[in-house]
């Protein structure tokens, strides 16, 4: 039983993209194809402990949620005349293997990430559509209410539809102006694989951040002049060299001072120091990404925590400061005036942060490292137990509690 429930959570995390991308290729309907998508999972919960698992479960999804798409548009009588109906369900086109349909996923995110919808309600979208998360989760990574999110995301489809924006790429001409608001839904995405927000997920989702990546990769193949296209997938891949070094046995975070730069992917940092030094050779002023990038191949570029070139940290962090003054970028660059100037100044710069971030786990955090290291036990621990009360990720809260507890 254990192992069907297994290749369940391994299906959904590998499959869900692909059969959602394919429903709404054939049905045009987010709705349609979000629902029948989940339909087809819980019938797999139902019937594979008793059948077993299929041969090839991604095909076995993807055939049960189109019959179940179907079955709802039979119900709901939506479809506009018998030979659409016909079409439907006696189609005999032979289906595409399921891991030939990677430019569906391509344009779900591109319709996802259509101008027409509103930042924070593309972000959302993508999230539930193309990662899978949950409500609750997406909620989490945007520090609101479930119910607003819900409702974000309801509305997001409605205007999907009532627009009648197409489920397409982007023509070459508008592919440029469109590509930014896909960057920012895909470093999200990466991001919640690199530390996901739900409390019952693996701390890292090696699938969400395979494929933000395997989805720059495309983008940037579209459009390999474009500067931020390609410091993205540089910070992605630079970040993802250290994942396997990331969490303990134990299943507890271990920070960036501590991890084994020995067991690092030097395949992927050499990639991905290779795509910074092609954007600095360009000489033409860097993006956001560009810069992260460069921060990262900066400490992937050290031997050890000790050599790594603070002074070049804080200077990139100034650069990016001018480009994105938000507090997340100062609270990360209040680290790095703490190792050249001291935990005391760092803090000072930080406590004036608390009004932006007193819902963020890592301000928290990040000024409980600073109070121990000033010796204000009392304090670090207040501020710990506040960073623990916000954590979602179960590898961080572990991390949280071990320091936390080691003070008098």
């Amino acid at each position: 039983m254990s192992d069907v429930k297994e290749a369940i959570t391994q299906a959904h995390q590998e499959e869900w993209a692909r059969v959602v991308a394919a429903l709404t290729r054939r049905f045009g309907d987010l709705d349609i194809a979000e629902e029948a998508a989940a339909e087809a999972f819980a019938t797999a919960v139902q019937r594979w402990p008793a059948d077993g698992v299929p041969p090839n479960p991604g095909a076995w999804l993807t055939t049960t949620a189109t019959r179940k798409a179907i079955d709802r548009l039979r119900r709901e009588n939506k479809r506009e005349d018998k030979h659409k109906e016909a079409h439907l369900a006696y189609d005999t086109t032979p289906p595409e293997p399921v891991g030939v349909i990677d430019d569906d996923r391509l344009r779900l995110i591109f319709t996802c990430c259509h101008p027409a919808l509103a930042m924070p309600a593309r972000l959302a979208l993508t999230l539930r559509m193309l990662g899978g998360l949950t409500v609750p989760e997406i909620a989490r990574a945007f520090l609101v209410q479930e119910t607003t999110m819900e409702q974000r995301i309801t509305r997001a489809k409605a205007k999907i539809k009532a627009a009648r924006i197409p489920y397409r790429m982007p023509s070459a001409d508008d592919l440029p102006t469109r590509v930014s608001g896909v960057l920012a839904v895909l470093y999200l995405l990466y991001n919640e694989g690199y530390l996901a927000t739900g409390p019952g997920t693996d701390p890292i989702r090696h699938d969400l951040t395979t494929e933000a990546i395997r989805l720059t990769r495309q983008i940037r193949t579209l459009l390999p002049q474009d500067g931020e296209v390609t410091g993205l997938l540089a910070l992605m891949l630079l970040i993802e060299a250290r994942r396997p070094t990331r969490i303990t046995a134990d299943g507890e975070l271990i920070t960036l001072d501590q991890q084994d730069r020995h067991a690092w992917d030097p395949e992927l940092i050499a990639e991905g120091h290779r795509l910074v030094r092609e954007r600095l050779a360009t000489g033409i002023a860097p993006g956001r990404y560009q810069i992260l990038a460069a921060i990262n191949a900066v400490h992937t570029s050290a031997r050890d925590i000790l050599a790594t070139d603070w002074s070049q940290i804080l200077a990139l962090y100034d650069q990016l400061t001018h480009l994105d003054p938000s507090p997340i970028i100062a609270l990360n660059r209040a680290i790095a005036v703490a190792e050249l100037d001291g935990p005391e100044v760092a803090l000072a710069i930080i406590d004036r942060l608390e009004p932006s971030l007193a819902g963020y786990h890592a301000y928290h955090a990040t000024r409980a490292d600073l109070l121990r290291r000033l010796g204000r036990d009392h304090e670090a621990r207040t501020a710990y137990d506040q960073a623990i009360d916000l954590a979602g990720n179960t590898a961080q809260t572990a991390s949280l509690t071990r320091r936390r507890d080691q003070l008098q």
